[in-house]
């Protein structure tokens, strides 16, 4: 055991380094990095295991930060433990720097995840659990033995997530999550008490959790608490420390800056930071220093932690040795590669709907993907994600060998638990509900962007067809958002999602194809709940790879384009009839995903909508969704208001998507 002076001088360092980087960078928070020091040094010193020299085994203790905003907390540890320069911590918040903030991800570095969003980051810890009992389910304990380890702050106590991880975590029994609670009473622009008066240990006791409460600046109470959670056996742990806001931090004055709102969010400045950086045994000259006595107590650990995981790899080795078939499985569900699906048994029922043939899709997944984890927020039967457990079951606390996870009323809980089952590794997480309350996820879909997390999204319900269920249910304005979406491009100049809307029941299975092939970016995946005509026969929809191809009408000959997506194709195909009668001629193109479309080659941009030609769009949501593929001198038909309550035959009828209005919208523009 280490002794408390050395244990504060470690934590002082930490302190040091933090404030430091946030007055460099002229922005951040500096307090709640210089409260939650204590436990940051405790675990990361003494009971986190990792491989110093091989950071991505997958056996490693796993910490997820939730409060995004206390990163220099974070970058200060690893660098005691060698993983960051000096240098590279004075770059802090810079251009290019590998020190940017937060959200993150750095295996290689021992960032397993930094949330932004506050109460997304320990969602994504439960997610984590519950992946790696997943795993031992199907792997054994050799293998999946380690701890989920997570931090959490008063504001994300707050966020009305933590009711659906806190939920969910004691329900399924999670012994292996450890989250660390830093209750110093201060946020951004109040004290909490402000806000708050709920006994947050008793909230946490009702769902399931074992509650311990300390001094979260004290180590040997970390230390402590720390012990009793690793062999806790039933129940996730909760350890509430009471810490204090900027410990250490002194004023101008040389007075005590700590428990001081001001110091949540901003550098300390002047006279405060030179005082607090003397106050922490460093030099103002030269504060990006790691004491000698720390280094030794890093370096110390790193020695106690090869001898660890040597021990851990010879048991793998062995492993490895007895079940060669389960190892092979285990190193390619980790390596991040698509799984290896056999699609050629999949007869689509023609003239469907594609929520139906999506639960087809999922079927053949069941069957196929040993590693892949559904999820739905209590919509299984209506969004078809039921067609997974044709071959499983659901997952339940004391039984992780199902891959089906209820995730209740619960959306963006469930978003994130599922975007934190891959950060885990070894998990492929798809997960759904209707369109409509894509809304409440969105700020998980967001981090599963900004994070290249390739989650599958499956929503359904996807028009005012939805009928009815009256308004509330109709999606409307919900596809031009994830449409805004699939626009962007990452910080690498990758696209930050797909977006897919097949236009009948065997376009579905491709674009299913598609999302299951995309392991670098999240996939939405937006099907039907009504029946949809087929396509016409003969139609290549391998051509739907290319996200925008040609289903009816000539190659070379029109005098116009009709273009849609999902269940507007079909209605184009039946619109074009009566055109015909008409002597006009027509081309009929389905655009699944807009943003593969505008990745293929200008050329085959140009041979599907040649500059120029007559385009007429049809959208069941707003005219926006298709304006970028019309053009300027296009015409798109779309929905200017919110839905109407009605059968959705009759809805058809009265908002003019039927054959009829397309000819009569046709014959109008082509007048112009």
């Amino acid at each position: 055991m280490n002794s408390k002076q050395l244990m504060n001088h470690a934590a002082d360092n930490i302190r040091l380094l933090a404030v430091s980087m946030v007055e460099k960078a002229k922005s951040g928070h500096p307090g709640g990095a210089m409260g939650g020091a204590d436990f940051i040094n405790v675990l990361f010193s003494e009971f986190l295991v990792y491989d110093p020299d091989q950071p991505t085994w997958a056996g490693r203790d796993r910490f997820y930060l939730d409060p995004g905003h206390m990163s220099p907390m974070l970058y200060s540890a690893l660098a005691l433990q060698g993983k960051f320069s000096i240098d590279e911590l004075k770059s802090f918040r810079q251009w290019d720097s590998v020190c940017p903030g937060h959200p993150e991800r750095d295996i290689e570095r021992g960032i397993e995840n930094t949330s932004g969003p506050l109460g997304q980051g320990h969602t994504f810890a439960v997610g984590a659990a519950i992946a790696e009992k997943f795993l031992e389910a199907r792997l054994g304990s050799t293998m999946m033995q380690h701890k989920i380890y997570a931090y959490i702050s008063d504001g994300g106590v707050q966020e009305e997530i933590s009711q659906g991880a806190g939920r969910i975590a004691g329900l399924l029994k999670l012994n292996n999550i450890i989250m660390f609670y830093d209750s110093n009473e201060i946020q951004l622009s109040t004290e909490c008490d402000v806000v708050m008066k709920e006994d947050t240990a008793k909230k946490y006791q009702s769902w399931g959790w074992n509650v311990m409460e300390i001094s979260g600046n004290d180590p040997d109470a970390i230390r402590a608490a720390l012990v009793l959670a690793q062999k806790e056996t039933e129940r996730p742990t909760l350890i509430i420390g009471h810490t204090t806001m900027a410990k250490g931090a002194l004023k101008d004055d040389g007075s005590s800056y700590e428990h001081n709102v001001k110091t949540h969010g901003a550098p300390l400045g002047g006279d405060a930071y030179t005082n607090t950086v003397k106050h922490l045994g460093g030099d103002i000259n030269d504060p990006f220093v790691i004491f000698d006595d720390v280094k030794e107590l890093y370096a110390k650990r790193n020695t106690e932690l090869r001898e660890i995981v040597k021990a851990r790899h010879a048991e793998e080795e062995a492993w490895r040795k007895q079940k060669p078939e389960l190892a092979a499985k285990m190193d390619d569900w980790f390596s991040g590669n698509a799984p290896k699906v056999d699609w050629s048994a999949l007869v689509q029922k023609r003239d469907g709907a594609t929520r139906a043939a999506s639960a087809a899709c999922l079927g053949v997944l069941s069957e196929q993907v040993d590693n892949m984890v559904v999820s739905s927020a209590d919509l299984c039967n209506s969004d078809k994600t039921d067609g997974f457990l044709k071959h499983t079951h659901n997952l339940q606390a004391d039984d992780f060998s199902g891959a089906f996870f209820q995730a209740g009323v619960a959306e963006l809980s469930m978003a994130c638990i599922c975007i934190g089952m891959y950060l885990h590794g070894g998990v492929i997480p798809a997960c759904g509900t209707f369109f409509v309350f894509s809304d409440y996820m969105k700020p998980a879909v967001r981090m599963a962007a900004l994070m290249r997390v390739p989650i599958k999204f499956i929503w359904t319900h996807d028009a005012f067809r939805v009928g009815e269920d009256g308004p509330t249910h109709e999606p409307v304005e919900q596809e031009a958002q994830i449409r805004l979406m699939e626009k962007l491009k990452n910080h690498k100049g990758e696209d930050s999602v797909r977006v897919f809307r097949p236009a009948d029941v065997d376009e579905a299975t491709v674009c299913w194809k598609m999302a299951m092939e995309n392991m670098s970016t999240p996939t939405a995946l937006i099907f039907s709940r009504q029946n949809i005509t087929s396509l016409p026969e003969g139609n290549n929809y391998e051509e739907a790879r290319k996200g925008a191809y040609i289903v009816e009408g000539s190659d070379t000959d029109f005098d116009v384009i009709l273009v849609a997506s999902g269940s507007e194709v079909s209605t184009l195909v039946a619109g074009t009839e009566l055109l015909r009668k008409d002597g006009i001629k027509v081309r009929v193109v389905s655009v699944p995903s807009e943003g593969l479309f505008r990745n293929q080659s200008k050329e085959y941009q140009e041979s599907i909508l040649p500059v120029g030609s007559k385009i007429f769009g049809l959208t069941a949501g707003l005219p926006v969704n298709l304006q970028g593929l019309v053009g300027a001198n296009g015409m798109v038909y779309g929905l200017e208001s919110f839905g109407f309550s009605a059968p959705y035959k009759v809805l058809d009828e009265k908002l003019g998507f039927n054959a009829q209005n397309v000819y009569n919208q046709v014959k109008n523009f082509l007048s112009k």
